[in-house]
């Protein structure tokens, strides 16, 4: 051996030291990491609250590498990449190996996957997870959320499964030459036993096509048919294939021969031919060319197609890309409130009580016999709060004599709300109400839970509680299409409303529909004011949703007004008749959005005391609450109106005559009860909920579900405590003075620090509005109310335009910079 290979085997000795520490120490901690991953991973709840608690020495850990265990599975698993974490590990391992040049794995190719499947299944599994658990970590969830958020689940789980398969094709180098080679290589294999059977080459093919043809050659000298004719047919057109029709001993084929003028011919063919069989008008042919000449030309109609316009293909190819528009996009992990947020009250199963129906059978018969008034026949019905007794009179009985007893009925039965129904509608009976002495509660929870409720195919659905026959009562509100609502203090008209909330919220989406909440006594509707950035309506320049100053409410009401004319002009321009047709059209993509057009939600408008509104503000409330009325229906906005004076200078004729839909609880007097339902009843109700709902035709006793106020405040915080809108639904700007206040002369040294900015983003988007500039600068609405009217004396937008933005005067910006120069020059 050479001096110099001793020196170079003495110094790869001397190297070879830390190479071998270096290496046990990578797959020591390879082995490490992962056992403490997947310690981490049985136990990673509390393994994650300990995390933070290494120098708190009666914090005992369970993982296996104690707290230093519980730190590395948070820091590489939960805070980082998730279970991809165990692909570091494997890479420690890897490196381990070749530092003792062990090549069990190839270094660049092994990273190269490795660094792959790092970056590719947190996101796997954060989307598998919806981002719940450890399995993805921080990063898969946000780079998951962030996807979603721009591309939807669709365009999120497309983009990793296309990403799978460019890594698989590269990895298997899936080219099309290779898979074509592939399935070469398979049909050989199978068919390879077939070869026998097949002509050995091209030649042998040929030769035996070529004796087929002289077969049939052949065949058709001898059963040649004689054709006569006129005329020299030329080329003629067959319209229709040959159908052979088979007969005894022969053949016959019928065609159908187009000229000129179409005539049907029917050749019989046989051998031998005696004579040709054809059909009226006969033609002589006096020489009959052979077949070969003969042209024959296969004529087929096809069924118009339908050709959709252009705006038709270009919808049409909007959806078959993107799909249908979802409205629930924005707020695509909303969880609708759970009935088990609701209260159980336990078992409502009404309960017969055979004595008490006896009893009341016998006093009702007994008071009718003393006023010579006969009965064939009585049934009763138990509902949850009164019974109905059906009676049929006996022939001769006029039923105007039954109503007349009513007071009589009462005082013998000695109980209160005692309702005669003479005659019951659709039946041949006489319906006596009579509450019960032990009323079963209806809770909201079980008319929420029940199957006609929650299979209600209804654009606004509404379960106001149960009837007398103890069936669940479900309206539309949107057929309704307005409601109104009367009862005195303490009994049930809030409840009422909670319920009629409560219904709405549990039905519908927050992209679907928003509440306008009108409250002057303060305290009815604020438990509502949580869900305000999912559920709420507001004007741009207040702070609060729930409206509770009455001078607001005259500007909401117009607000209103404006936003219906706005929805108005939509669906003329999209030819629609009403919001469920719009929103389908621009479900479907035929609407583009760059014209104004959006999706509209449903607006529900709740005044829960219209009495005081009418006191303080008259007809400024008035006249925009009447036009609401009778014209928002069509696009999607509805009125809830309640009061606790349903008296005839509050509920005015033109108010009533456009809530056809009304609700009474108990009142005070016949009166009240006339003007609210046009007729007597409701001074009859016996309170707590005992109700009648008017539909226009019909009169129907309800008891209302009971929802309490708890009840109300988990639903409202299990809503407001999930991911909303950035703000509350915001409704048209309204001034009150349309514009009558005067704006000065422009002064440079009061210009707001934020104008020039503010001028710029006008000119760029060509749009003079308040509310505009509110969230592009951020800004509340008086200091934007400021900046728009310096804009309007400097010469830079119109003057106030009502409802409409002001008129941008200034097209460019370099105009603008010029009148920048001309300002500081003053």
């Amino acid at each position: 051996m050479s001096k110099e290979e001793i020196n170079t085997t003495a110094g790869s000795k001397i190297i070879s030291k830390p190479r071998i520490i270096s290496g046990i120490i990578l797959v020591v901690l390879s082995v490490v990491l992962a056992l403490s991953f997947v310690s981490y991973l049985m136990n990673w709840k509390a393994d994650q609250s300990q995390a933070g608690t290494m120098a708190d020495k009666s914090v005992v850990s369970s993982n296996l590498f104690g707290k230093i265990g519980d730190w590395l599975g948070n820091l590489f698993i939960f805070e980082s990449i998730g279970v991809a974490a165990f692909i570091v590990a494997f890479l420690f391992l890897v490196f381990g190996t070749l530092i003792f040049k062990k090549t069990y794995f190839k270094p660049w190719k092994t990273i190269s996957h490795s660094l792959f499947f790092i970056c590719w299944l947190p996101i796997f599994f954060g989307a598998v997870t919806n981002g719940e658990g450890v399995l993805g970590g921080v990063y898969g969830y946000q780079i998951m959320d962030y996807l979603k958020s721009y591309i939807g689940s669709v365009g999120l789980w497309m983009v990793l499964l296309v990403s799978f398969a460019l890594y698989f094709v590269l990895e298997f180098n899936l080219r099309p030459s290779s898979i074509k080679n592939k399935l070469n290589d398979i049909n050989d294999n199978t068919f390879g036993k077939l070869k026998g059977l097949m002509p050995d080459s091209d030649e042998e093919f040929e030769a035996d096509e070529e004796l087929e043809n002289q077969i049939k050659t052949e065949k058709l000298a001898v059963n040649e048919p004689i054709l006569k004719t006129e005329n020299d047919f030329g080329n003629i057109k067959v319209t229709q294939d040959f159908e052979p029709i088979k007969t005894p001993n022969k053949t016959t084929f019928v065609e159908d021969i187009k000229e000129t003028q179409p005539e049907q011919i029917v050749l019989s063919t046989e051998a031998p031919i005696q004579k040709p069989i054809v059909e009226k008008p006969i033609f002589d042919i006096p020489a009959v060319k052979p077949a070969d000449d003969i042209t024959l030309n296969i004529e087929v109609k096809k069924e118009e197609v339908y050709v959709p316009n252009a705006e038709q293909q270009k919808s049409d190819d909007l959806v078959s890309k993107h799909g249908l528009y979802d409205h629930k996009l924005d707020l695509a992990k909303f969880q609708m409130p759970s009935v088990d947020l609701l209260k159980d009250y336990g078992n409502e199963e009404i309960t017969i009580n055979h004595d008490e129906l006896e009893e009341n059978k016998n006093r009702i018969v007994g008071l009718l016999k003393t006023f010579n008034v006969g009965i064939s026949e009585i049934k009763a019905t138990i509902g949850p709060t009164v019974t109905l007794y059906e009676i049929v009179p006996e022939a001769g009985i006029r039923v105007s004599a039954i109503k007349k007893l009513q007071d009589d009925i009462a005082l013998n039965l000695s109980a209160l709300g005692i309702r005669i129904i003479a005659p019951m509608p659709g039946k041949g009976t006489i319906g006596i109400e009579v509450p019960r002495k032990n009323p079963t509660m209806v809770s909201m929870k079980s008319v929420i839970a029940s199957p006609k409720f929650q299979t209600a195919d209804m654009d606004l659905p509404i379960v106001f509680g149960k009837t007398i026959s103890n069936e669940v009562f479900v309206a539309d509100l949107a057929k309704m299409p307005h409601l109104l609502m009367a009862g005195a203090t303490g009994q049930g008209k809030s409840v009422g409303i909670n319920a009629i909330l409560t219904s709405l919220i549990y039905k519908k989406h927050p992209s679907e529909l928003k509440f306008v909440m009108v409250d002057p006594k303060k305290v009815e509707l604020s438990l509502y004011s949580k869900i305000e950035r999912h559920y709420l309506a507001k004007l741009p320049d207040t702070e609060d949703a729930i409206i509770t100053d009455n001078a607001k409410v005259i500007n909401t009401l117009n607000s209103l007004c404006i936003e219906m004319d706005q929805r108005y002009d939509l669906l003329k321009n999209a030819f629609c008749k009403n919001i469920k047709e719009y929103n389908a059209k621009f479900a479907q993509r035929k609407l583009n959005p760059e014209n104004g057009h959006r999706y509209l939600p449903y607006i529900v408008l709740v005044v829960d005391e219209f009495a005081d509104l009418i006191m303080t503000a008259g007809k400024e409330v008035e006249h925009p609450i009447a036009r609401l009325a009778q014209l928002a229906r069509a696009i999607g906005i509805h009125l809830i109106v309640a009061t606790q004076r349903p008296s005839v200078n509050v509920i005015t004729g033109m108010i009533k005559a456009n809530f056809p839909a009304r609700i009474a609880f108990r009142v005070i007097s016949g009166v009240d009860s006339k003007t609210i339902l046009d007729s007597p009843g409701a001074e009859q109700l016996v309170g707590r909920g005992d109700m009648l709902y008017f539909n226009g035709n019909d009169l129907t006793r309800l008891q209302c579900a009971f929802v309490d106020t708890p009840e109300v405040e988990r639903i409202a915080e299990f809503v407001g405590e999930q991911k909303g809108y950035p703000d509350a639904y915001l409704l048209p700007e309204y001034s009150s003075d349309e514009g009558s206040s005067t704006v000065g002369a422009f002064d440079p040294n009061e210009k707001d620090q934020l104008f020039e900015d503010a001028a710029r983003i006008v000119i760029s988007t060509q749009q003079g509005s308040t509310s505009m500039l509110q969230r592009q600068l951020k800004l509340g609405y008086n200091r934007a109310g400021r900046i728009m009217d310096q804009l309007e004396a400097a010469g830079v937008v119109g003057g106030f335009n009502g409802a409409k933005a002001r008129e941008v005067l200034i097209s460019d910006l370099g105009s603008l910079e010029r009148l920048f120069d001309e300002l500081k020059g003053r």
